[in-house]
This record gives structure tokens, C-alpha cells and sequence, in this order.
């Protein structure tokens, strides 16, 4: 059957044989519960009937927002669906004041939630959103209202009635951005936006029907809502989870044994930080062996063969080393696909060696999202870019606008998966569009360039952003991003970011690896007394000098990075006090926050 709604991915699945366990999570017991295909079916369209009888009409609003990925959210986003609703999902790490900015501004009517601190937030701002009528909980708590006390059987056929008008140009949702600066804006995406993608994604993920996937990215984000399309119409087992019971023994990895699942390239750094630091941990021979079998993947290629000599090595590190790392994974995870940001090309080198191949992406919340992807069946998989455009998307580099290096300029993207527009925003939409040679293209804000990969296809390099290029007093464009992808690439810094518009020269803020450095000084006998003094230890400085020099090989005399700080502090997604957060929730550097916590720190490099 042809896809035209995204809820026909449901009813696919169905046709194809109905799933015993589709989508399942974890209850406090710690125990897996599952909902079948027909019972996801039955529930949404009930649960679809009962917000009918609360006044909910087509074109309508509804909020989605949870901590965790969960089953209910996807009944409910296939509820709002059916009756032409507009689901509205929205991150949990957000401010009342954020949530009273988005519903007020999409009028949202009413609001699914979890039933904690989540609905006090959402309820703080529903005295300043006049349309919020109802919020509703998937968890049990007192007399609020309870998802499943809502659902009716009343107007089913109403539902069936509705469902049969909706069409593929219909709007399905509107997806807020992080708002990096300024207020979000809400992005209006089509059913045809996203059945687009994931019609041209479904035959290159690696998993099969009846497979497992894990699910921890937010469902909030158009990333994970699009891969759980792509999972719905293949027909895999879905274990929604979060990100804070992965590893170890009686992780989910573990349990679950995954052959698939998606994350973002901070949480794989992770994973390889650890790895490390349970290498240096070693001693004698196992020291030896663990680091001889890492510096086997310094020259790892897709596509590339070994014989001989070499071919033994990469076996006897493969049996030694590399397995024991996937069976940390759960033992069967064929690939990783990565988004959302550039995923430093060490991290995708050491885990593909391993045989955990890592598919990086690249698209933006308003090409819904996918606009290149490296093909993990045809080795179409060059590390280092983020692959090749998908079949019904037209990338071109547009160098009109700006001083760009040879080869290079700004991503412009065209097909049938960009956004309708911003929301509310006429002037804001007008300004990411532009004509050319007759056709309306997107501007991704992103620097780009082609470079030749396998099967003699281009494959798209992200080279930085166009609003975050520095233009040092002297004039010259500098591209932070490549510099702060090689700093994360040392196992002692866990995040950095390059500072330098208006002056001399370029620094850097460093944010240290905790766990690497206290090792670290262990080892070089570094007393550990607090990170506020450990980072002043001229031993220690030393050190991340050194990180630097080796950095700045790669790097003209105008990027090279002449001065750093190392920061005693962590840069998060969400901050316990309510402080703003320095990173957005898809762990993306917020510039315009930490150069303003950090302004003083700043200043002193240039004094």
C-alpha cells in the first residue's frame, strides 16, 4: 500500500502480520511490558475518540511531552493523527517560561504529560496559556486526568470518518527548534515531508523485520520520531528506554541485545571515553595488547581490505579486544546510526573497526530531517562526511553569498521533505528560502563541500556554520566546528568550544574529561585534591598544551589556537538550578550562552 498519512505506517504493520511486541518499556519493577500492533491500534483510535469528546477538532493543537520515550507516546501521537490534530511535541529540559511561549503561541489546547516535577512545569504555565484546558498523564496521580480514562468508544466511526479526509499535504506536526538564539521557532511539517524520508531511509537501515531496536533518542526531536516511522514499517520490536541505564551488566543494552538503534555523536564519545579509560587502567601485557589493537584503527576505511600479516593483526585484535566491546553492546548491534551533529571521524574510525559500523546523517529539523545519509548495504560509507543526498533530495553549494574556501559554501537543500515554513513566522520562512535556476531551495545556515567517496559518488562534507564562522580583528574567517571536532578527539577534553570574533587570534574554552584526567593524574602522580586546582597544576596545563599543539598541525596559522582555558565546570542539556543550559538538547554547543558565562574567562586570554 502506498504511504499518504503516517498513520498508515500502523496499519502496514498490521497487514503485514501483526506484532506481538511492538513498542514496550520498562515499569518501575524493572520489568519489560509490551503493546502488540492491534493493541496500539485499538487504543490510539480509542484514545483519538476521547479527544473528540473533549472538544478537540481537526486543525486542533495538542502538546506532547515526556522524560522518557515511551509506548503511550506513540499511541497518543497516532491519536491526535487520526482525527487531523496537530501534535505539538516539546523537549522536557525546557523552562515553564519556554512551554508558556510554544503553547501559547500554537494554541494548544491540550497537553499529554508525565504525571511529576513535568506536569508541575506544564501546569505552572498553563495560568498564562488561555487555550490550555486539560493536561492529561500517562502516569497515575490523584484526580488528574489519566490517559486511559480519557479513551471512548463513543466516536469511533467519527474517528474512521475523519481519519478518511486527512491527505498527504495535510499538516501533521509542528516541531519546535532549541532556539540556540532567541525563541524557537516551530517548524510545520507535513505528513508527505516525513513519509518522504522515511520512504527513502526504509531499505538502508540494517534491521529486519521481527529485529530489535532500542529506542532512547527524544521522540520530541524529528530524528527519533522519523526512525520510529521507519521501525513501524519494517516491523521491529521497539524498547523505549533513557539514556541512564544503557551500560553495565544489567543494562538495557544488555537485556535487550539490540541490532540497531540511533544516538548523537556526544553520547558515542562517551562510550569511547570510557573504553579508554578502562584501557589505561590496565597494566602489563592486557595494557599493551588493548592500545596495540586501538592504533589498528587509525587508518580504517569502509571498503578497505588487509592480507597478510595486516589481516592477522585486525583478527587477533577482532578476537581479543573488538568483541568484547560488542558484546558490551548487547553483542548484536550490526550499526549505529549518528545525528544532529558532526561526529568526530576518530569515534566513527574505532567503533566501525570494531564491527559496530557508525552511519552518520545530516539534515535539520526542517528537511524532516534527513538530507544525505552514508548507506550502510551498498558501502556507500565514507567517515569523515555525513554521505550522499538521498534520491529525492537536490543539494547544490551555493558560494554567492560569503567568503568561502575553495569548493565550499552554503548547504542549500530542495525536495519533498522541507518544512512548509516557521509557524507564525511569514518574514522568518522567506528568509531561509531562495530561487534559484527556477527552483526554491532551503538554506541550511550550513558550509558544505562535495568530496569524491567510494563508487565514484560525491559525498557532502560539513565544514562548518555560516552564523558561527569567527572573523578574527584581522579580518579573516575562521570555522570553529572542524577545530572543536579534533580537540573532542582527545580523551582528556569533553567539550571545547573556539572563541576569537573581533580579535587577534583564536583560544579555546576546554571543558575537561573528569574521569580521563583524574586517571591521568593518578598515573603521572598528580595529586587529586579538587578540579578547581587540578586544572591550575602546571603538569596538567602542560598536558592540554600539548592536545593543542597537535591539534593546530592541522590547522592554518590564522586557526591555529594560540591561547585556552581549561574550565572547572561541565557543560549539560538541562541545569538542576534553572540556569541556562550551555548545551541544547541535542547536545549542541549554545554560543551566545557560554560567551556569556564565560566572559570574564574570555576576556583574560586577550588581556
Amino acid at each position: 500500500m502506498k504511504m499518504e498519512r503516517l498513520f498508515d505506517y500502523i496499519t502496514k504493520q498490521f497487514d503485514d502480520g501483526p506484532l506481538d511486541k511492538f513498542v514496550g518499556s520498562r515499569d518501575e519493577a524493572g520489568n519489560w511490558n509490551f503493546y502488540s500492533t492491534g493493541q496500539v491500534i485499538e487504543m490510539s483510535r480509542k484514545l483519538a475518540s476521547g479527544l473528540l469528546d473533549m472538544g478537540i477538532e481537526k486543525g486542533d493543537k495538542v502538546g506532547l511531552v515526556v522524560y522518557k520515550n515511551r509506548p503511550e507516546w506513540v499511541v497518543a501521537d497516532l491519536a491526535i493523527q487520526y482525527i487531523g490534530a496537530i501534535g505539538v511535541p516539546m523537549y522536557p529540559t525546557i523552562s515553564s517560561r519556554e512551554y508558556e511561549y510554544i503553547m501559547n503561541e500554537a494554541e494548544v489546547k491540550v497537553c499529554f504529560t508525565g504525571a511529576g516535577d513535568l506536569y508541575d512545569k506544564v501546569s505552572l504555565a498553563q495560568a498564562k496559556v488561555s487555550t490550555l484546558k486539560t493536561i492529561v498523564c500517562f502516569d497515575r496521580h490523584g484526580e488528574r486526568p489519566f490517559w486511559t480514562d480519557i479513551m471512548s468508544e463513543k466516536n469511533l466511526a467519527k474517528v474512521q470518518e475523519i481519519s478518511d479526509t486527512i491527505k498527504s499535504g495535510d499538516l501533521a506536526t509542528i516541531i519546535y527548534t532549541s532556539g540556540t538564539t532567541g525563541n524557537p521557532k516551530g517548524v510545520m511539517l507535513t505528513h508527505n515531508n516525513i513519509i518522504s524520508v522515511v520512504e527513502s531511509c526504509c531499505n538502508l537501515l540494517p534491521v529486519l523485520r521481527g529485529e530489535r531496536v532500542l529506542s532512547f533518542l527524544p521522540l520530541c526531536h524529528i530524528f527519533e520520531r522519523a526512525v520510529i516511522y521507519v521501525y513501524t514499517s519494517i516491523g521491529t520490536e521497539v524498547y523505549f528506554t533513557g539514556t541512564d541505564n544503557l551500560g553495565g551488566e544489567t543494562g538495557d543494552l544488555a537485556a535487550v541485545k539490540p541490532h540497531y538503534f540511533t544516538t548523537v555523536p556526544r553520547l558515542l564519545e562517551k562510550v569511547y571515553e570510557k573504553i579508554y579509560n578502562k584501557g589505561l587502567l590496565l597494566t602489563g601485557v592486557k595494557r599493551k595488547l588493548f592500545f596495540w589493537a586501538l592504533s589498528l584503527t587509525d587508518d580504517f576505511e569502509h571498503g578497505k581490505t588487509y592480507s597478510g600479516l595486516d589481516a592477522i593483526k585486525r583478527k587477533i585484535a577482532d578476537k581479543l579486544i573488538f568483541s568484547k566491546w560488542r558484546a558490551a553492546l548487547g553483542g548484536n548491534v550490526k550499526a549505529i546510526a549518528t545525528g544532529a551533529a558532526a561526529c568526530p571521524a576518530k569515534i566513527a574510525r574505532v567503533f566501525s573497526a570494531a564491527g559496530i559500523i557508525i552511519t552518520e546523517g545530516y539534515g535539520l529539523t526542517e528537511t524532516s530531517p534527513v538530507l544525505t545519509l552514508n548507506d550502510y548495504y551498498s558501502g556507500n560509507n565514507k567517515i569523515g562526511t555525513v554521505g550522499v543526498p538521498l534520491d529525492m533530495c537536490d543539494i547544490v553549494i551555493d558560494r554567492s553569498e560569503g567568503d568561502y574556501n575553495e569548493g565550499e559554501g552554503e548547504i542549500l537543500g530542495a525536495g519533498p521533505n522541507i518544512m512548509m515554513g516557521y509557524y507564525k513566522q511569514p518574514e522568518q520562512s522567506a528568509a531561509v528560502f531562495k530561487e534559484l535556476n527556477g527552483k526554491t531551495y532551503f538554506r541550511t545556515g550550513d558550509i558544505g563541500t562535495f568530496v569524491n567517496g567510494p563508487n565514484g559518488k560525491k559525498y557532502l562534507k560539513i565544514t562548518d556554520r555560516k552564523k558561527e564562522l569567527l572573523k578574527t580583528s584581522g579580518g579573516k574567517y575562521v570555522a570553529p566546528a572542524p577545530i572543536e571536532s579534533l580537540l573532542k578527539e582527545e580523551f582528556l577534553i569533553e567539550q571545547a568550544m573556539v572563541v576569537g570574533d573581533s580579535k587577534k587570534f583564536v583560544s579555546a574554552l576546554i571543558v575537561p574529561s573528569v574521569d580521563a584526567l583524574k586517571n591521568w593524574c593518578d598515573e603521572h602522580h598528580v595529586a587529586w585534591t579538587s578540579l578547581d586546582e587540578v586544572v591550575n597544576n602546571e603538569g596538567v596545563i602542560s598536558r592540554y598544551q600539548h592536545a593543542i599543539d597537535l591539534v593546530n598541525e592541522n590547522f592554518s596559522h590564522i586557526e591555529k589556537i594560540k591561547k585556552f582555558t581549561i574550565l572547572p565546570t561541565s557543560w549539560d542539556a538541562s541545569k538542576v538550578d534553572g540556569s541556562e543550559a550551555e548545551l541544547t538538547p541535542t547536545m549542541k554547543l549554545k554560543r551566545r550562552v557560554i560567551l556569556q558565562k564565560y566572559g570574564e574567562e574570555i576576556d583574560a586570554l586577550y588581556a
